[in-house]
């Protein structure tokens, strides 16, 4: 552990934030750094909790938190960095969006703040950069084995890099111009700036992992010529089919789906032309977000960028409460309240919502919707909802951004034509190893689990590695 009585004298500490004022003229990022002394004294409130919940319950990638918190307090920072990488291949990716269940699982969290896990884990790798600490490690030796990873997302890179490192020679299909998924184009600027994934790519080419991006696997190039080509092949291209609200109106102009209007604005950001007729913008309008989750949230700092006139946030469920509910105990991800950076800039915020009817001529002028009310948790936590009679209501709406999250990897030639099993929701089925019915084919991150956090398609991205190796080397 690091400072025996350090969680009794010292207070959390949150890392500091551009003022509103200043970060929304812009898509740089908005969260700053604490300075290494606050950080050695944040590090010195982990506890000798006997079995750290953080690693063991809260953290994906399973990181060996008080291993490293106990190494910064001792200053100590090269070894800390050793220790992250040996479970998390890009902390500079999950020490900024990962939402932190490590800490919601930290001991202290039962009754004070918990520690700074993410910013702890930030500062280490940032400082490996700096330092120079980081550096291409290709592997001692060549296996002769060709593997493809097709999708370059959280899931995909990290896999491609631990079968680099295992030997075997990595080729990466991305059907997007550039590499990164949903990092890349998913994730706005000002929460994740892209050079970060520039950085960690030129990394990878230095390892030997040969990106090619513009390239849609299952179209350009054939499943066959993928069995033929190569001796594994890692599915690994996300859950990108979005979840649609298929109500009166969905066709109008000026309905997207969330991820059409975050897509632009990285493109722009990256230098690129966008064309005035299929532009999407933010900018004097009324807008209306569907979706109180992560990606809405994103659309709202979005369109403060822009210059929206008025942005309304609504959300089908019920408003969270401020504290933890008897259902929902610690270590478990607490259900309550949050307030994002984005929120913070200036958004109105509505629970219990049910969208009925987008109105307009050609384009949406409106939105229809109902108020719910919602029953009592039953023993799992489960709630059912009514419409409230006579609670009808519209609101202005020239920008409507639906932001539900999404249903499952595209169905698309790669998963037919490899005639790959899904489950009822759609997912690849995968066995033990991340195999998928198709022998040496394995399939990993959303695409495998449904859309879910950049630090578990991290995880499954190690795993799948693990997997193929397994395959290809017994």
């Amino acid at each position: 552990m690091a400072k025996h009585t350090g969680f009794l004298e010292y207070s959390r500490e949150d890392a500091p934030k551009r003022s509103v004022r200043e970060r929304i003229r812009d898509f740089r990022e908005f969260e700053q750094r604490l300075p290494e002394d606050h950080l050695i004294r944040q590090a010195a409130r982990c506890m000798d909790c006997g079995v750290p919940s953080c690693h063991a319950f809260g953290c994906p990638t399973q990181n060996r938190i008080p291993d490293w918190n106990d190494l910064v307090y001792r200053n100590q920072w090269k070894l800390a960095l050793e220790i992250l990488h040996s479970t998390d291949n890009f902390p500079e990716f999950t020490g900024r969006v990962c939402p932190a269940p490590c800490e919601a699982a930290c001991t202290l969290a039962i009754n004070q703040p918990a520690v700074t896990i993410r910013q702890i884990e930030l500062a280490i790798v940032e400082r490996g950069w700096r330092e120079g600490w980081i550096k291409p490690e290709p592997a001692t030796f060549k296996t002769g084995k060709k593997v493809a990873v097709i999708g370059s997302g959280p899931a995909g890179l990290a896999a491609a890099q631990n079968i680099a490192r295992n030997g075997h020679e990595v080729v990466v299909f991305e059907k997007s111009d550039r590499i990164g998924g949903l990092l890349r184009y998913g994730i706005p600027d000002f929460k994740l700036e892209k050079k970060l994934i520039d950085q960690r790519m030129e990394q990878m080419r230095q390892e030997g992992i040969i990106f090619e991006a513009g390239v849609e696997a299952g179209v350009d190039i054939s499943v066959r010529y993928l069995q033929r080509t190569f001796d594994a092949i890692v599915i690994a291209a996300g859950a990108t089919v979005p979840r649609d609200l298929p109500v009166p109106g969905r066709e109008l102009d000026g309905v997207h789906f969330a991820m059409s209007f975050l897509t632009q604005q990285n493109r722009k950001n990256a230098g690129d032309e966008i064309d005035p007729e299929g532009k999407i913008t933010a900018r004097g309008k009324h807008v209306i977000v569907i979706g109180g989750g992560d990606t809405g949230s994103d659309c709202v700092g979005t369109s403060i960028r822009h210059g929206a006139e008025k942005i309304t946030q609504i959300e089908l469920l019920p408003m969270p409460p401020a504290e933890r509910d008897a259902y929902n105990p610690w270590p478990t991800w607490p259900q309550v309240l949050r307030t994002s950076s984005s929120q913070e800039e200036g958004c109105d915020r509505q629970w219990s919502i049910l969208t009925k009817e987008f109105v307009g001529g050609n384009h949406v002028e409106e939105i229809k919707a109902v108020r719910l009310e919602w029953s009592e948790p039953d023993d799992d936590g489960r709630r059912q909802f009514k419409e409230i009679q006579g609670s009808e209501f519209s609101l202005k709406a020239d920008l409507v951004l639906l932001a539900m999250g999404f249903v499952h990897v595209e169905h698309g030639p790669l998963v037919k034509d490899f005639d790959l099993k899904t489950d009822e929701r759609g997912n690849i089925v995968t066995n033990s190893q991340l195999m998928t019915s198709e022998p040496g084919v394995f399939a990993a991150g959303d695409s495998a689990m449904g859309a879910s956090l950049v630090v578990k398609a991290i995880h499954q991205g190690r795993e799948v590695a693990r997997g193929v190796d397994e395959y290809l080397e017994g």
